[in-house]
């Protein structure tokens, strides 16, 4: 495997360029919020913001090399770790945007700097290449949610979500730290490639399968609480609905991709194919749980999702079938090629960052002007503002998987991937469960633009700041609804480089 020396430093500046960016940006804006007072807050907002942003270009600014191993074999760079930088970079400017007129969040200058800093683990999570830093990263990510989550001091729900994310976290981080020391113990490696090594040679656990499947199981429940499956959901409608809406769009988005982006690669990596232990394949054992996660996600969340009246409760269920979706495609892995089942998985979440936000950027509006957050009270939204009830419908068809939204081809590409890979009837569920999906999606819509409501004579008006975050969101939703193979081709070009670098020896 290579080393950090074998590279020339600057190509290891480059790769984590988005990682010094954000460590930059961190500073500049506590130096700020220090020295330039309350009055001053809102224009820390932009700079946050648009240089969370600016930071998400720099691998296109300054390319590095195209897939490579740096600082001893903890981080490694390919098309993934980009695709998935530049999308949690991103989310973070977005919630940033977000945080600027909201009444939880506004002239909070602390906000800002703790999004930017788990916005910094995120990109550190989907480049981690050994099991130190990818917990290290974790809990970068983890902690300031925590926080974020109770950001409402005076709110007891505020209260009450970030004490039960809390909980919640802590025991999943343990569970996750407790599988990855029974991988250093099994193997006496934390780099995951050296690891799968290890455990296909059997050094230290021979042909031994129940200690690697407890520690694989571990694994997954970590992932399993970051991601909000079944039945590791307990705390996301909570969360949801106690947190401050901009920081519900955060969570709801970064931790949940760059999770997806390290679960892809440790799944490829740490249990290969190759990896028997007592006549059964590893690979089959670890796809079998993540089929049955995805099932019950499905259909839990959307069916949980039927009965839900206040909106942020219904987008947390919602996120439990989303999240369900993109196992479809971690479980297509399976196949001997998993190039399409990594670059699918990364197309879906592209859009639901994309999706997921722009829903969330319209409650913030919604409810700032009108204190109420049910989904009855969105009724003639249409004549209040048809900007902000098109921009929210876009949302809503793209996570109901409908033309010409990019969720329509988010869901094809996953099905198609896990047919290709022979799981035929986790596809046909995941088409049936959209189309129970169908119905909560379009009850909104509606409402908003079918239903009369009581203040239709009370405009809501759309500031800078959201106008720029509802346009954003929507020209990538729509755009990648129209034309999905820019993104999907970067996609497949990462998970092809991932596929090299087993087969050379690099990772």
């Amino acid at each position: 495997m290579p080393t950090a020396t074998e590279f020339n430093f600057l190509e290891s500046i480059a790769s984590i360029a988005p990682v010094v960016g954000l460590t930059v940006m961190a500073v500049v804006i506590l130096l700020l919020d220090a020295y330039l007072g309350a009055q001053h807050r809102r224009g820390i907002a932009y700079v946050a913001s648009f240089g969370t942003a600016a930071v998400a270009f720099t691998p296109f600014i300054w390319p590095p090399v195209e897939q490579t191993v740096f600082w001893g074999g903890t981080i490694v760079y390919d098309g993934v770790t980009q695709i998935f930088q530049v999308m949690v970079c991103l989310a973070g400017a977005i919630a940033c945007l977000m945080a600027i007129d909201d009444r939880g969040t506004r002239n909070r200058g602390e906000y800002h700097l703790i999004v930017v800093i788990s916005t910094l683990g995120a990109c550190l999570l989907v480049a981690a290449n050994d099991l130190i830093m990818i917990f290290i990263a974790l809990e970068t990510v983890s902690i300031p949610l925590y926080i974020l989550a109770s950001f409402q001091r005076k709110s007891e729900r505020s209260a009450e979500s970030g004490l039960k994310y809390f909980l919640f976290g802590s025991f999943a981080s343990a569970i996750l730290l407790f599988g990855f020391s029974l991988l250093f113990g099994f193997s006496g490696q934390t780099n995951i490639a050296l690891i799968a090594e290890a455990l296909v040679r059997g050094d230290i656990v021979g042909d031994t399968l129940p200690p690697v499947v407890i520690a694989l199981t571990m694994v997954l429940v970590g992932f399993g609480f970051k991601v909000s499956v079944v039945p590791f959901h307990f705390w996301t409608p909570d969360v949801y609905e106690g947190a401050p809406t901009p920081v519900t769009a955060f969570v709801s988005v970064a931790s949940k991709a760059a999770s997806f982006a390290l679960l892809l690669r440790f799944l490829v990596v740490v249990f290969p194919q190759s990896l028997v232990l007592q006549g059964q394949e590893m690979q089959a054992i670890w796809v079998n749980l993540v089929a049955i996660a995805a099932v019950l996600s499905m259909i839990i969340g959307n069916v949980l999702a039927l009965r839900q009246s206040n909106l942020k409760r219904l987008l947390a269920y919602s996120s439990i079938a989303q999240a369900g979706y993109a196992l479809v495609g971690v479980a297509a892995l399976q196949s001997g090629d998993p190039t399409y089942g990594v670059s699918s998985t990364a197309f879906y979440l592209f859009m639901y960052t994309f999706s997921n936000l722009l829903i969330f950027a319209g409650i913030v509006l919604f409810t700032e002007a009108t204190g109420s957050e049910e989904i009855r009270d969105l009724a003639g939204l249409q004549r209040r503002s048809p900007m902000l009830a098109l921009a929210m419908t876009i949302s809503l068809l793209s996570l109901a998987g409908i033309p010409p939204a990019a969720g329509f081809f988010g869901k094809f590409f996953l099905f198609q991937a896990a047919v290709n890979s022979n799981l035929t009837g986790l596809a046909m569920i995941g088409v049936l469960t959209s189309i129970v999906a169908l119905y909560y999606y379009l009850i909104v819509v509606k409402v908003m633009w079918v239903d009369p409501g009581q203040d239709e004579d009370k405009p809501i008006a759309i500031g800078a700041p959201y106008g720029w975050a509802l346009a954003i969101s929507s020209v990538v939703v729509l755009f990648l609804g129209v034309i999905p193979s820019q993104i999907i081709d970067w996609a497949r070009a990462g998970a092809e480089a991932i596929q090299i670098a087993l087969r050379t020896g690099l990772l």
